[in-house]
């Protein structure tokens, strides 16, 4: 084998290493620092069970993104482009199963087989894992919360990032769009008669916002659209999403609004499961909230102490209640987020409380509509695969009218 050969598989080995580092933490919502990954000089120094592990980690990744293409895309892979997660019952099903065979799989393999860096990436599988079954039999996603379908057209990354030309980016929309019949279809026969009225509550905005996104803000950022049989198809799949999921919402105000039900905690023993097997946190609901109620307590101190400074002849919820009255007002919401958001960046820096590698700024833009409904405010950051379109959007929802 020539040395250039073996350079270019040590850097494929590598470059197979970052992306399943990158992958498992954004599975998990953990920040990859970086991909400091163990060279394939180090591999006759590291644990007997590396190769499994490495083995099934990529398998289960394959599998992952193929079945959640939208997640594929906003990581930054874009062989995921224009494709939606097939929602019928026998996709969930076999999805279900290829869980629980990953998860068996994964616990044969002994953690002392493991190097400590593996190890560390095998426990963030693992938790991944436990995080989706639980979302698929304790939650019940597909059966009890409408949301799941409702928010399945979300396009909005096809206009704000440039990732691709233009044209090519619409025929991704009108792909995901043609599939709007088929996902309602799959949502009305796998929603259960009787629904939690918050979840039906809110996937009603959701989709109404959708709907409303489609309608007027994805046909604003296409008006520059050249061709005009791309723009004819790009309409006619449009328009027929757009009834979709306003059937959709009328659909669940009719049938499921009337029949809903308050009965959607997921009680003690399964939030102490969430925590345990999805947060990694060990303890009972009632020793988090202790340490909540302990926190709560620290921080009252440390506002009182910080009242008495800004006026030591008021209490301090007199003062808590002037600081409420400073806001921005309706029309200077979004400069004055801006205006703040640079001055808690020039803090950070004129104190050298952290580094910023970057002088790129969030982009501060009212929330989507279709996304007003569970945010007020939120960052939406490119996938760490993205290689071109790398803007970020702080999004702050604006007083409703």
């Amino acid at each position: 084998m020539s040395v250039i050969e073996t350079e270019r598989r040590r850097d494929g080995d590598t470059a197979r290493r970052c992306v399943r580092r990158l992958i498992l933490g954004a599975f998990v919502a953990l920040v990859c620092a970086g991909c400091s990954m163990i060279r394939k000089s180090d591999v006759g120094t590291s644990a007997k069970g590396d190769a499994q592990f490495a083995r099934l980690a990529d398998e289960f990744i394959a599998g992952y993104l193929a079945w959640r293409p939208a997640t594929g895309t906003t990581l930054g892979l874009h062989e995921y482009d224009g494709k939606l997660t097939d929602a019928s019952r026998a996709s969930i099903t076999a999805e279900l199963a290829r869980l629980k065979k990953f998860e068996r799989e994964l616990a044969a393999i002994p953690a002392e087989l493991l190097s400590a860096q593996s190890l560390h990436d095998y426990r963030l599988l693992r938790t991944a894992i436990a995080n989706e079954l639980f979302a698929f039999e304790d939650q019940e996603s597909f059966t009890r919360n409408p949301m799941t379908y409702a928010g399945a057209f979300d396009v909005s990354i096809y206009i704000k990032r440039n990732f691709a030309p233009l044209e090519q980016r619409v025929r991704s929309i009108i792909a995901i769009e043609k599939q709007a019949p088929k996902v309602f279809a799959e949502a009305r026969a796998n929603l259960d008669d009787s629904l939690p009225q918050p979840f039906v509550e809110t996937a009603i905005e959701i989709a109404n916002g959708s709907a409303d996104f489609l309608g007027k803000e994805l046909v604003d950022a296409l008006k520059n659209l050249d061709s005009a049989a791309l723009r004819k198809e790009f309409t006619a799949a449009n328009q027929q999403a757009i009834a979709e999921l306003r059937g959709f919402a009328d659909w669940l105000k009719k049938e499921k609004l009337p029949k809903a039900h308050n009965h959607y905690a997921l009680g003690r023993e399964k939030f102490t499961r969430m925590l345990r097997e999805g947060e990694l946190i060990p303890f009972s609901p009632e020793q988090v909230l202790e340490i909540g109620l302990k926190e709560l307590r620290r921080e009252q101190a440390v506002f009182a102490e910080a009242a008495r400074v800004i006026d030591p002849n008021r209490k301090p919820v007199e003062v808590f209640k002037d600081i409420q009255r400073d806001h921005p007002t309706e029309e200077s919401l979004i400069p004055d987020v801006q205006k703040n958001l640079e001055a808690i960046r020039q803090f950070l820096v004129d104190r050298r409380i952290i580094t910023l590698p970057s002088e790129i700024r969030a982009r501060v833009e009212e929330t989507p509509q279709f996304l007003r409904a569970t945010s007020f405010a939120s960052l939406d950051a490119p996938g760490p695969f993205e290689t071109k379109a790398t803007e970020a959007f702080y999004y702050v929802t604006p007083v409703e009218k």
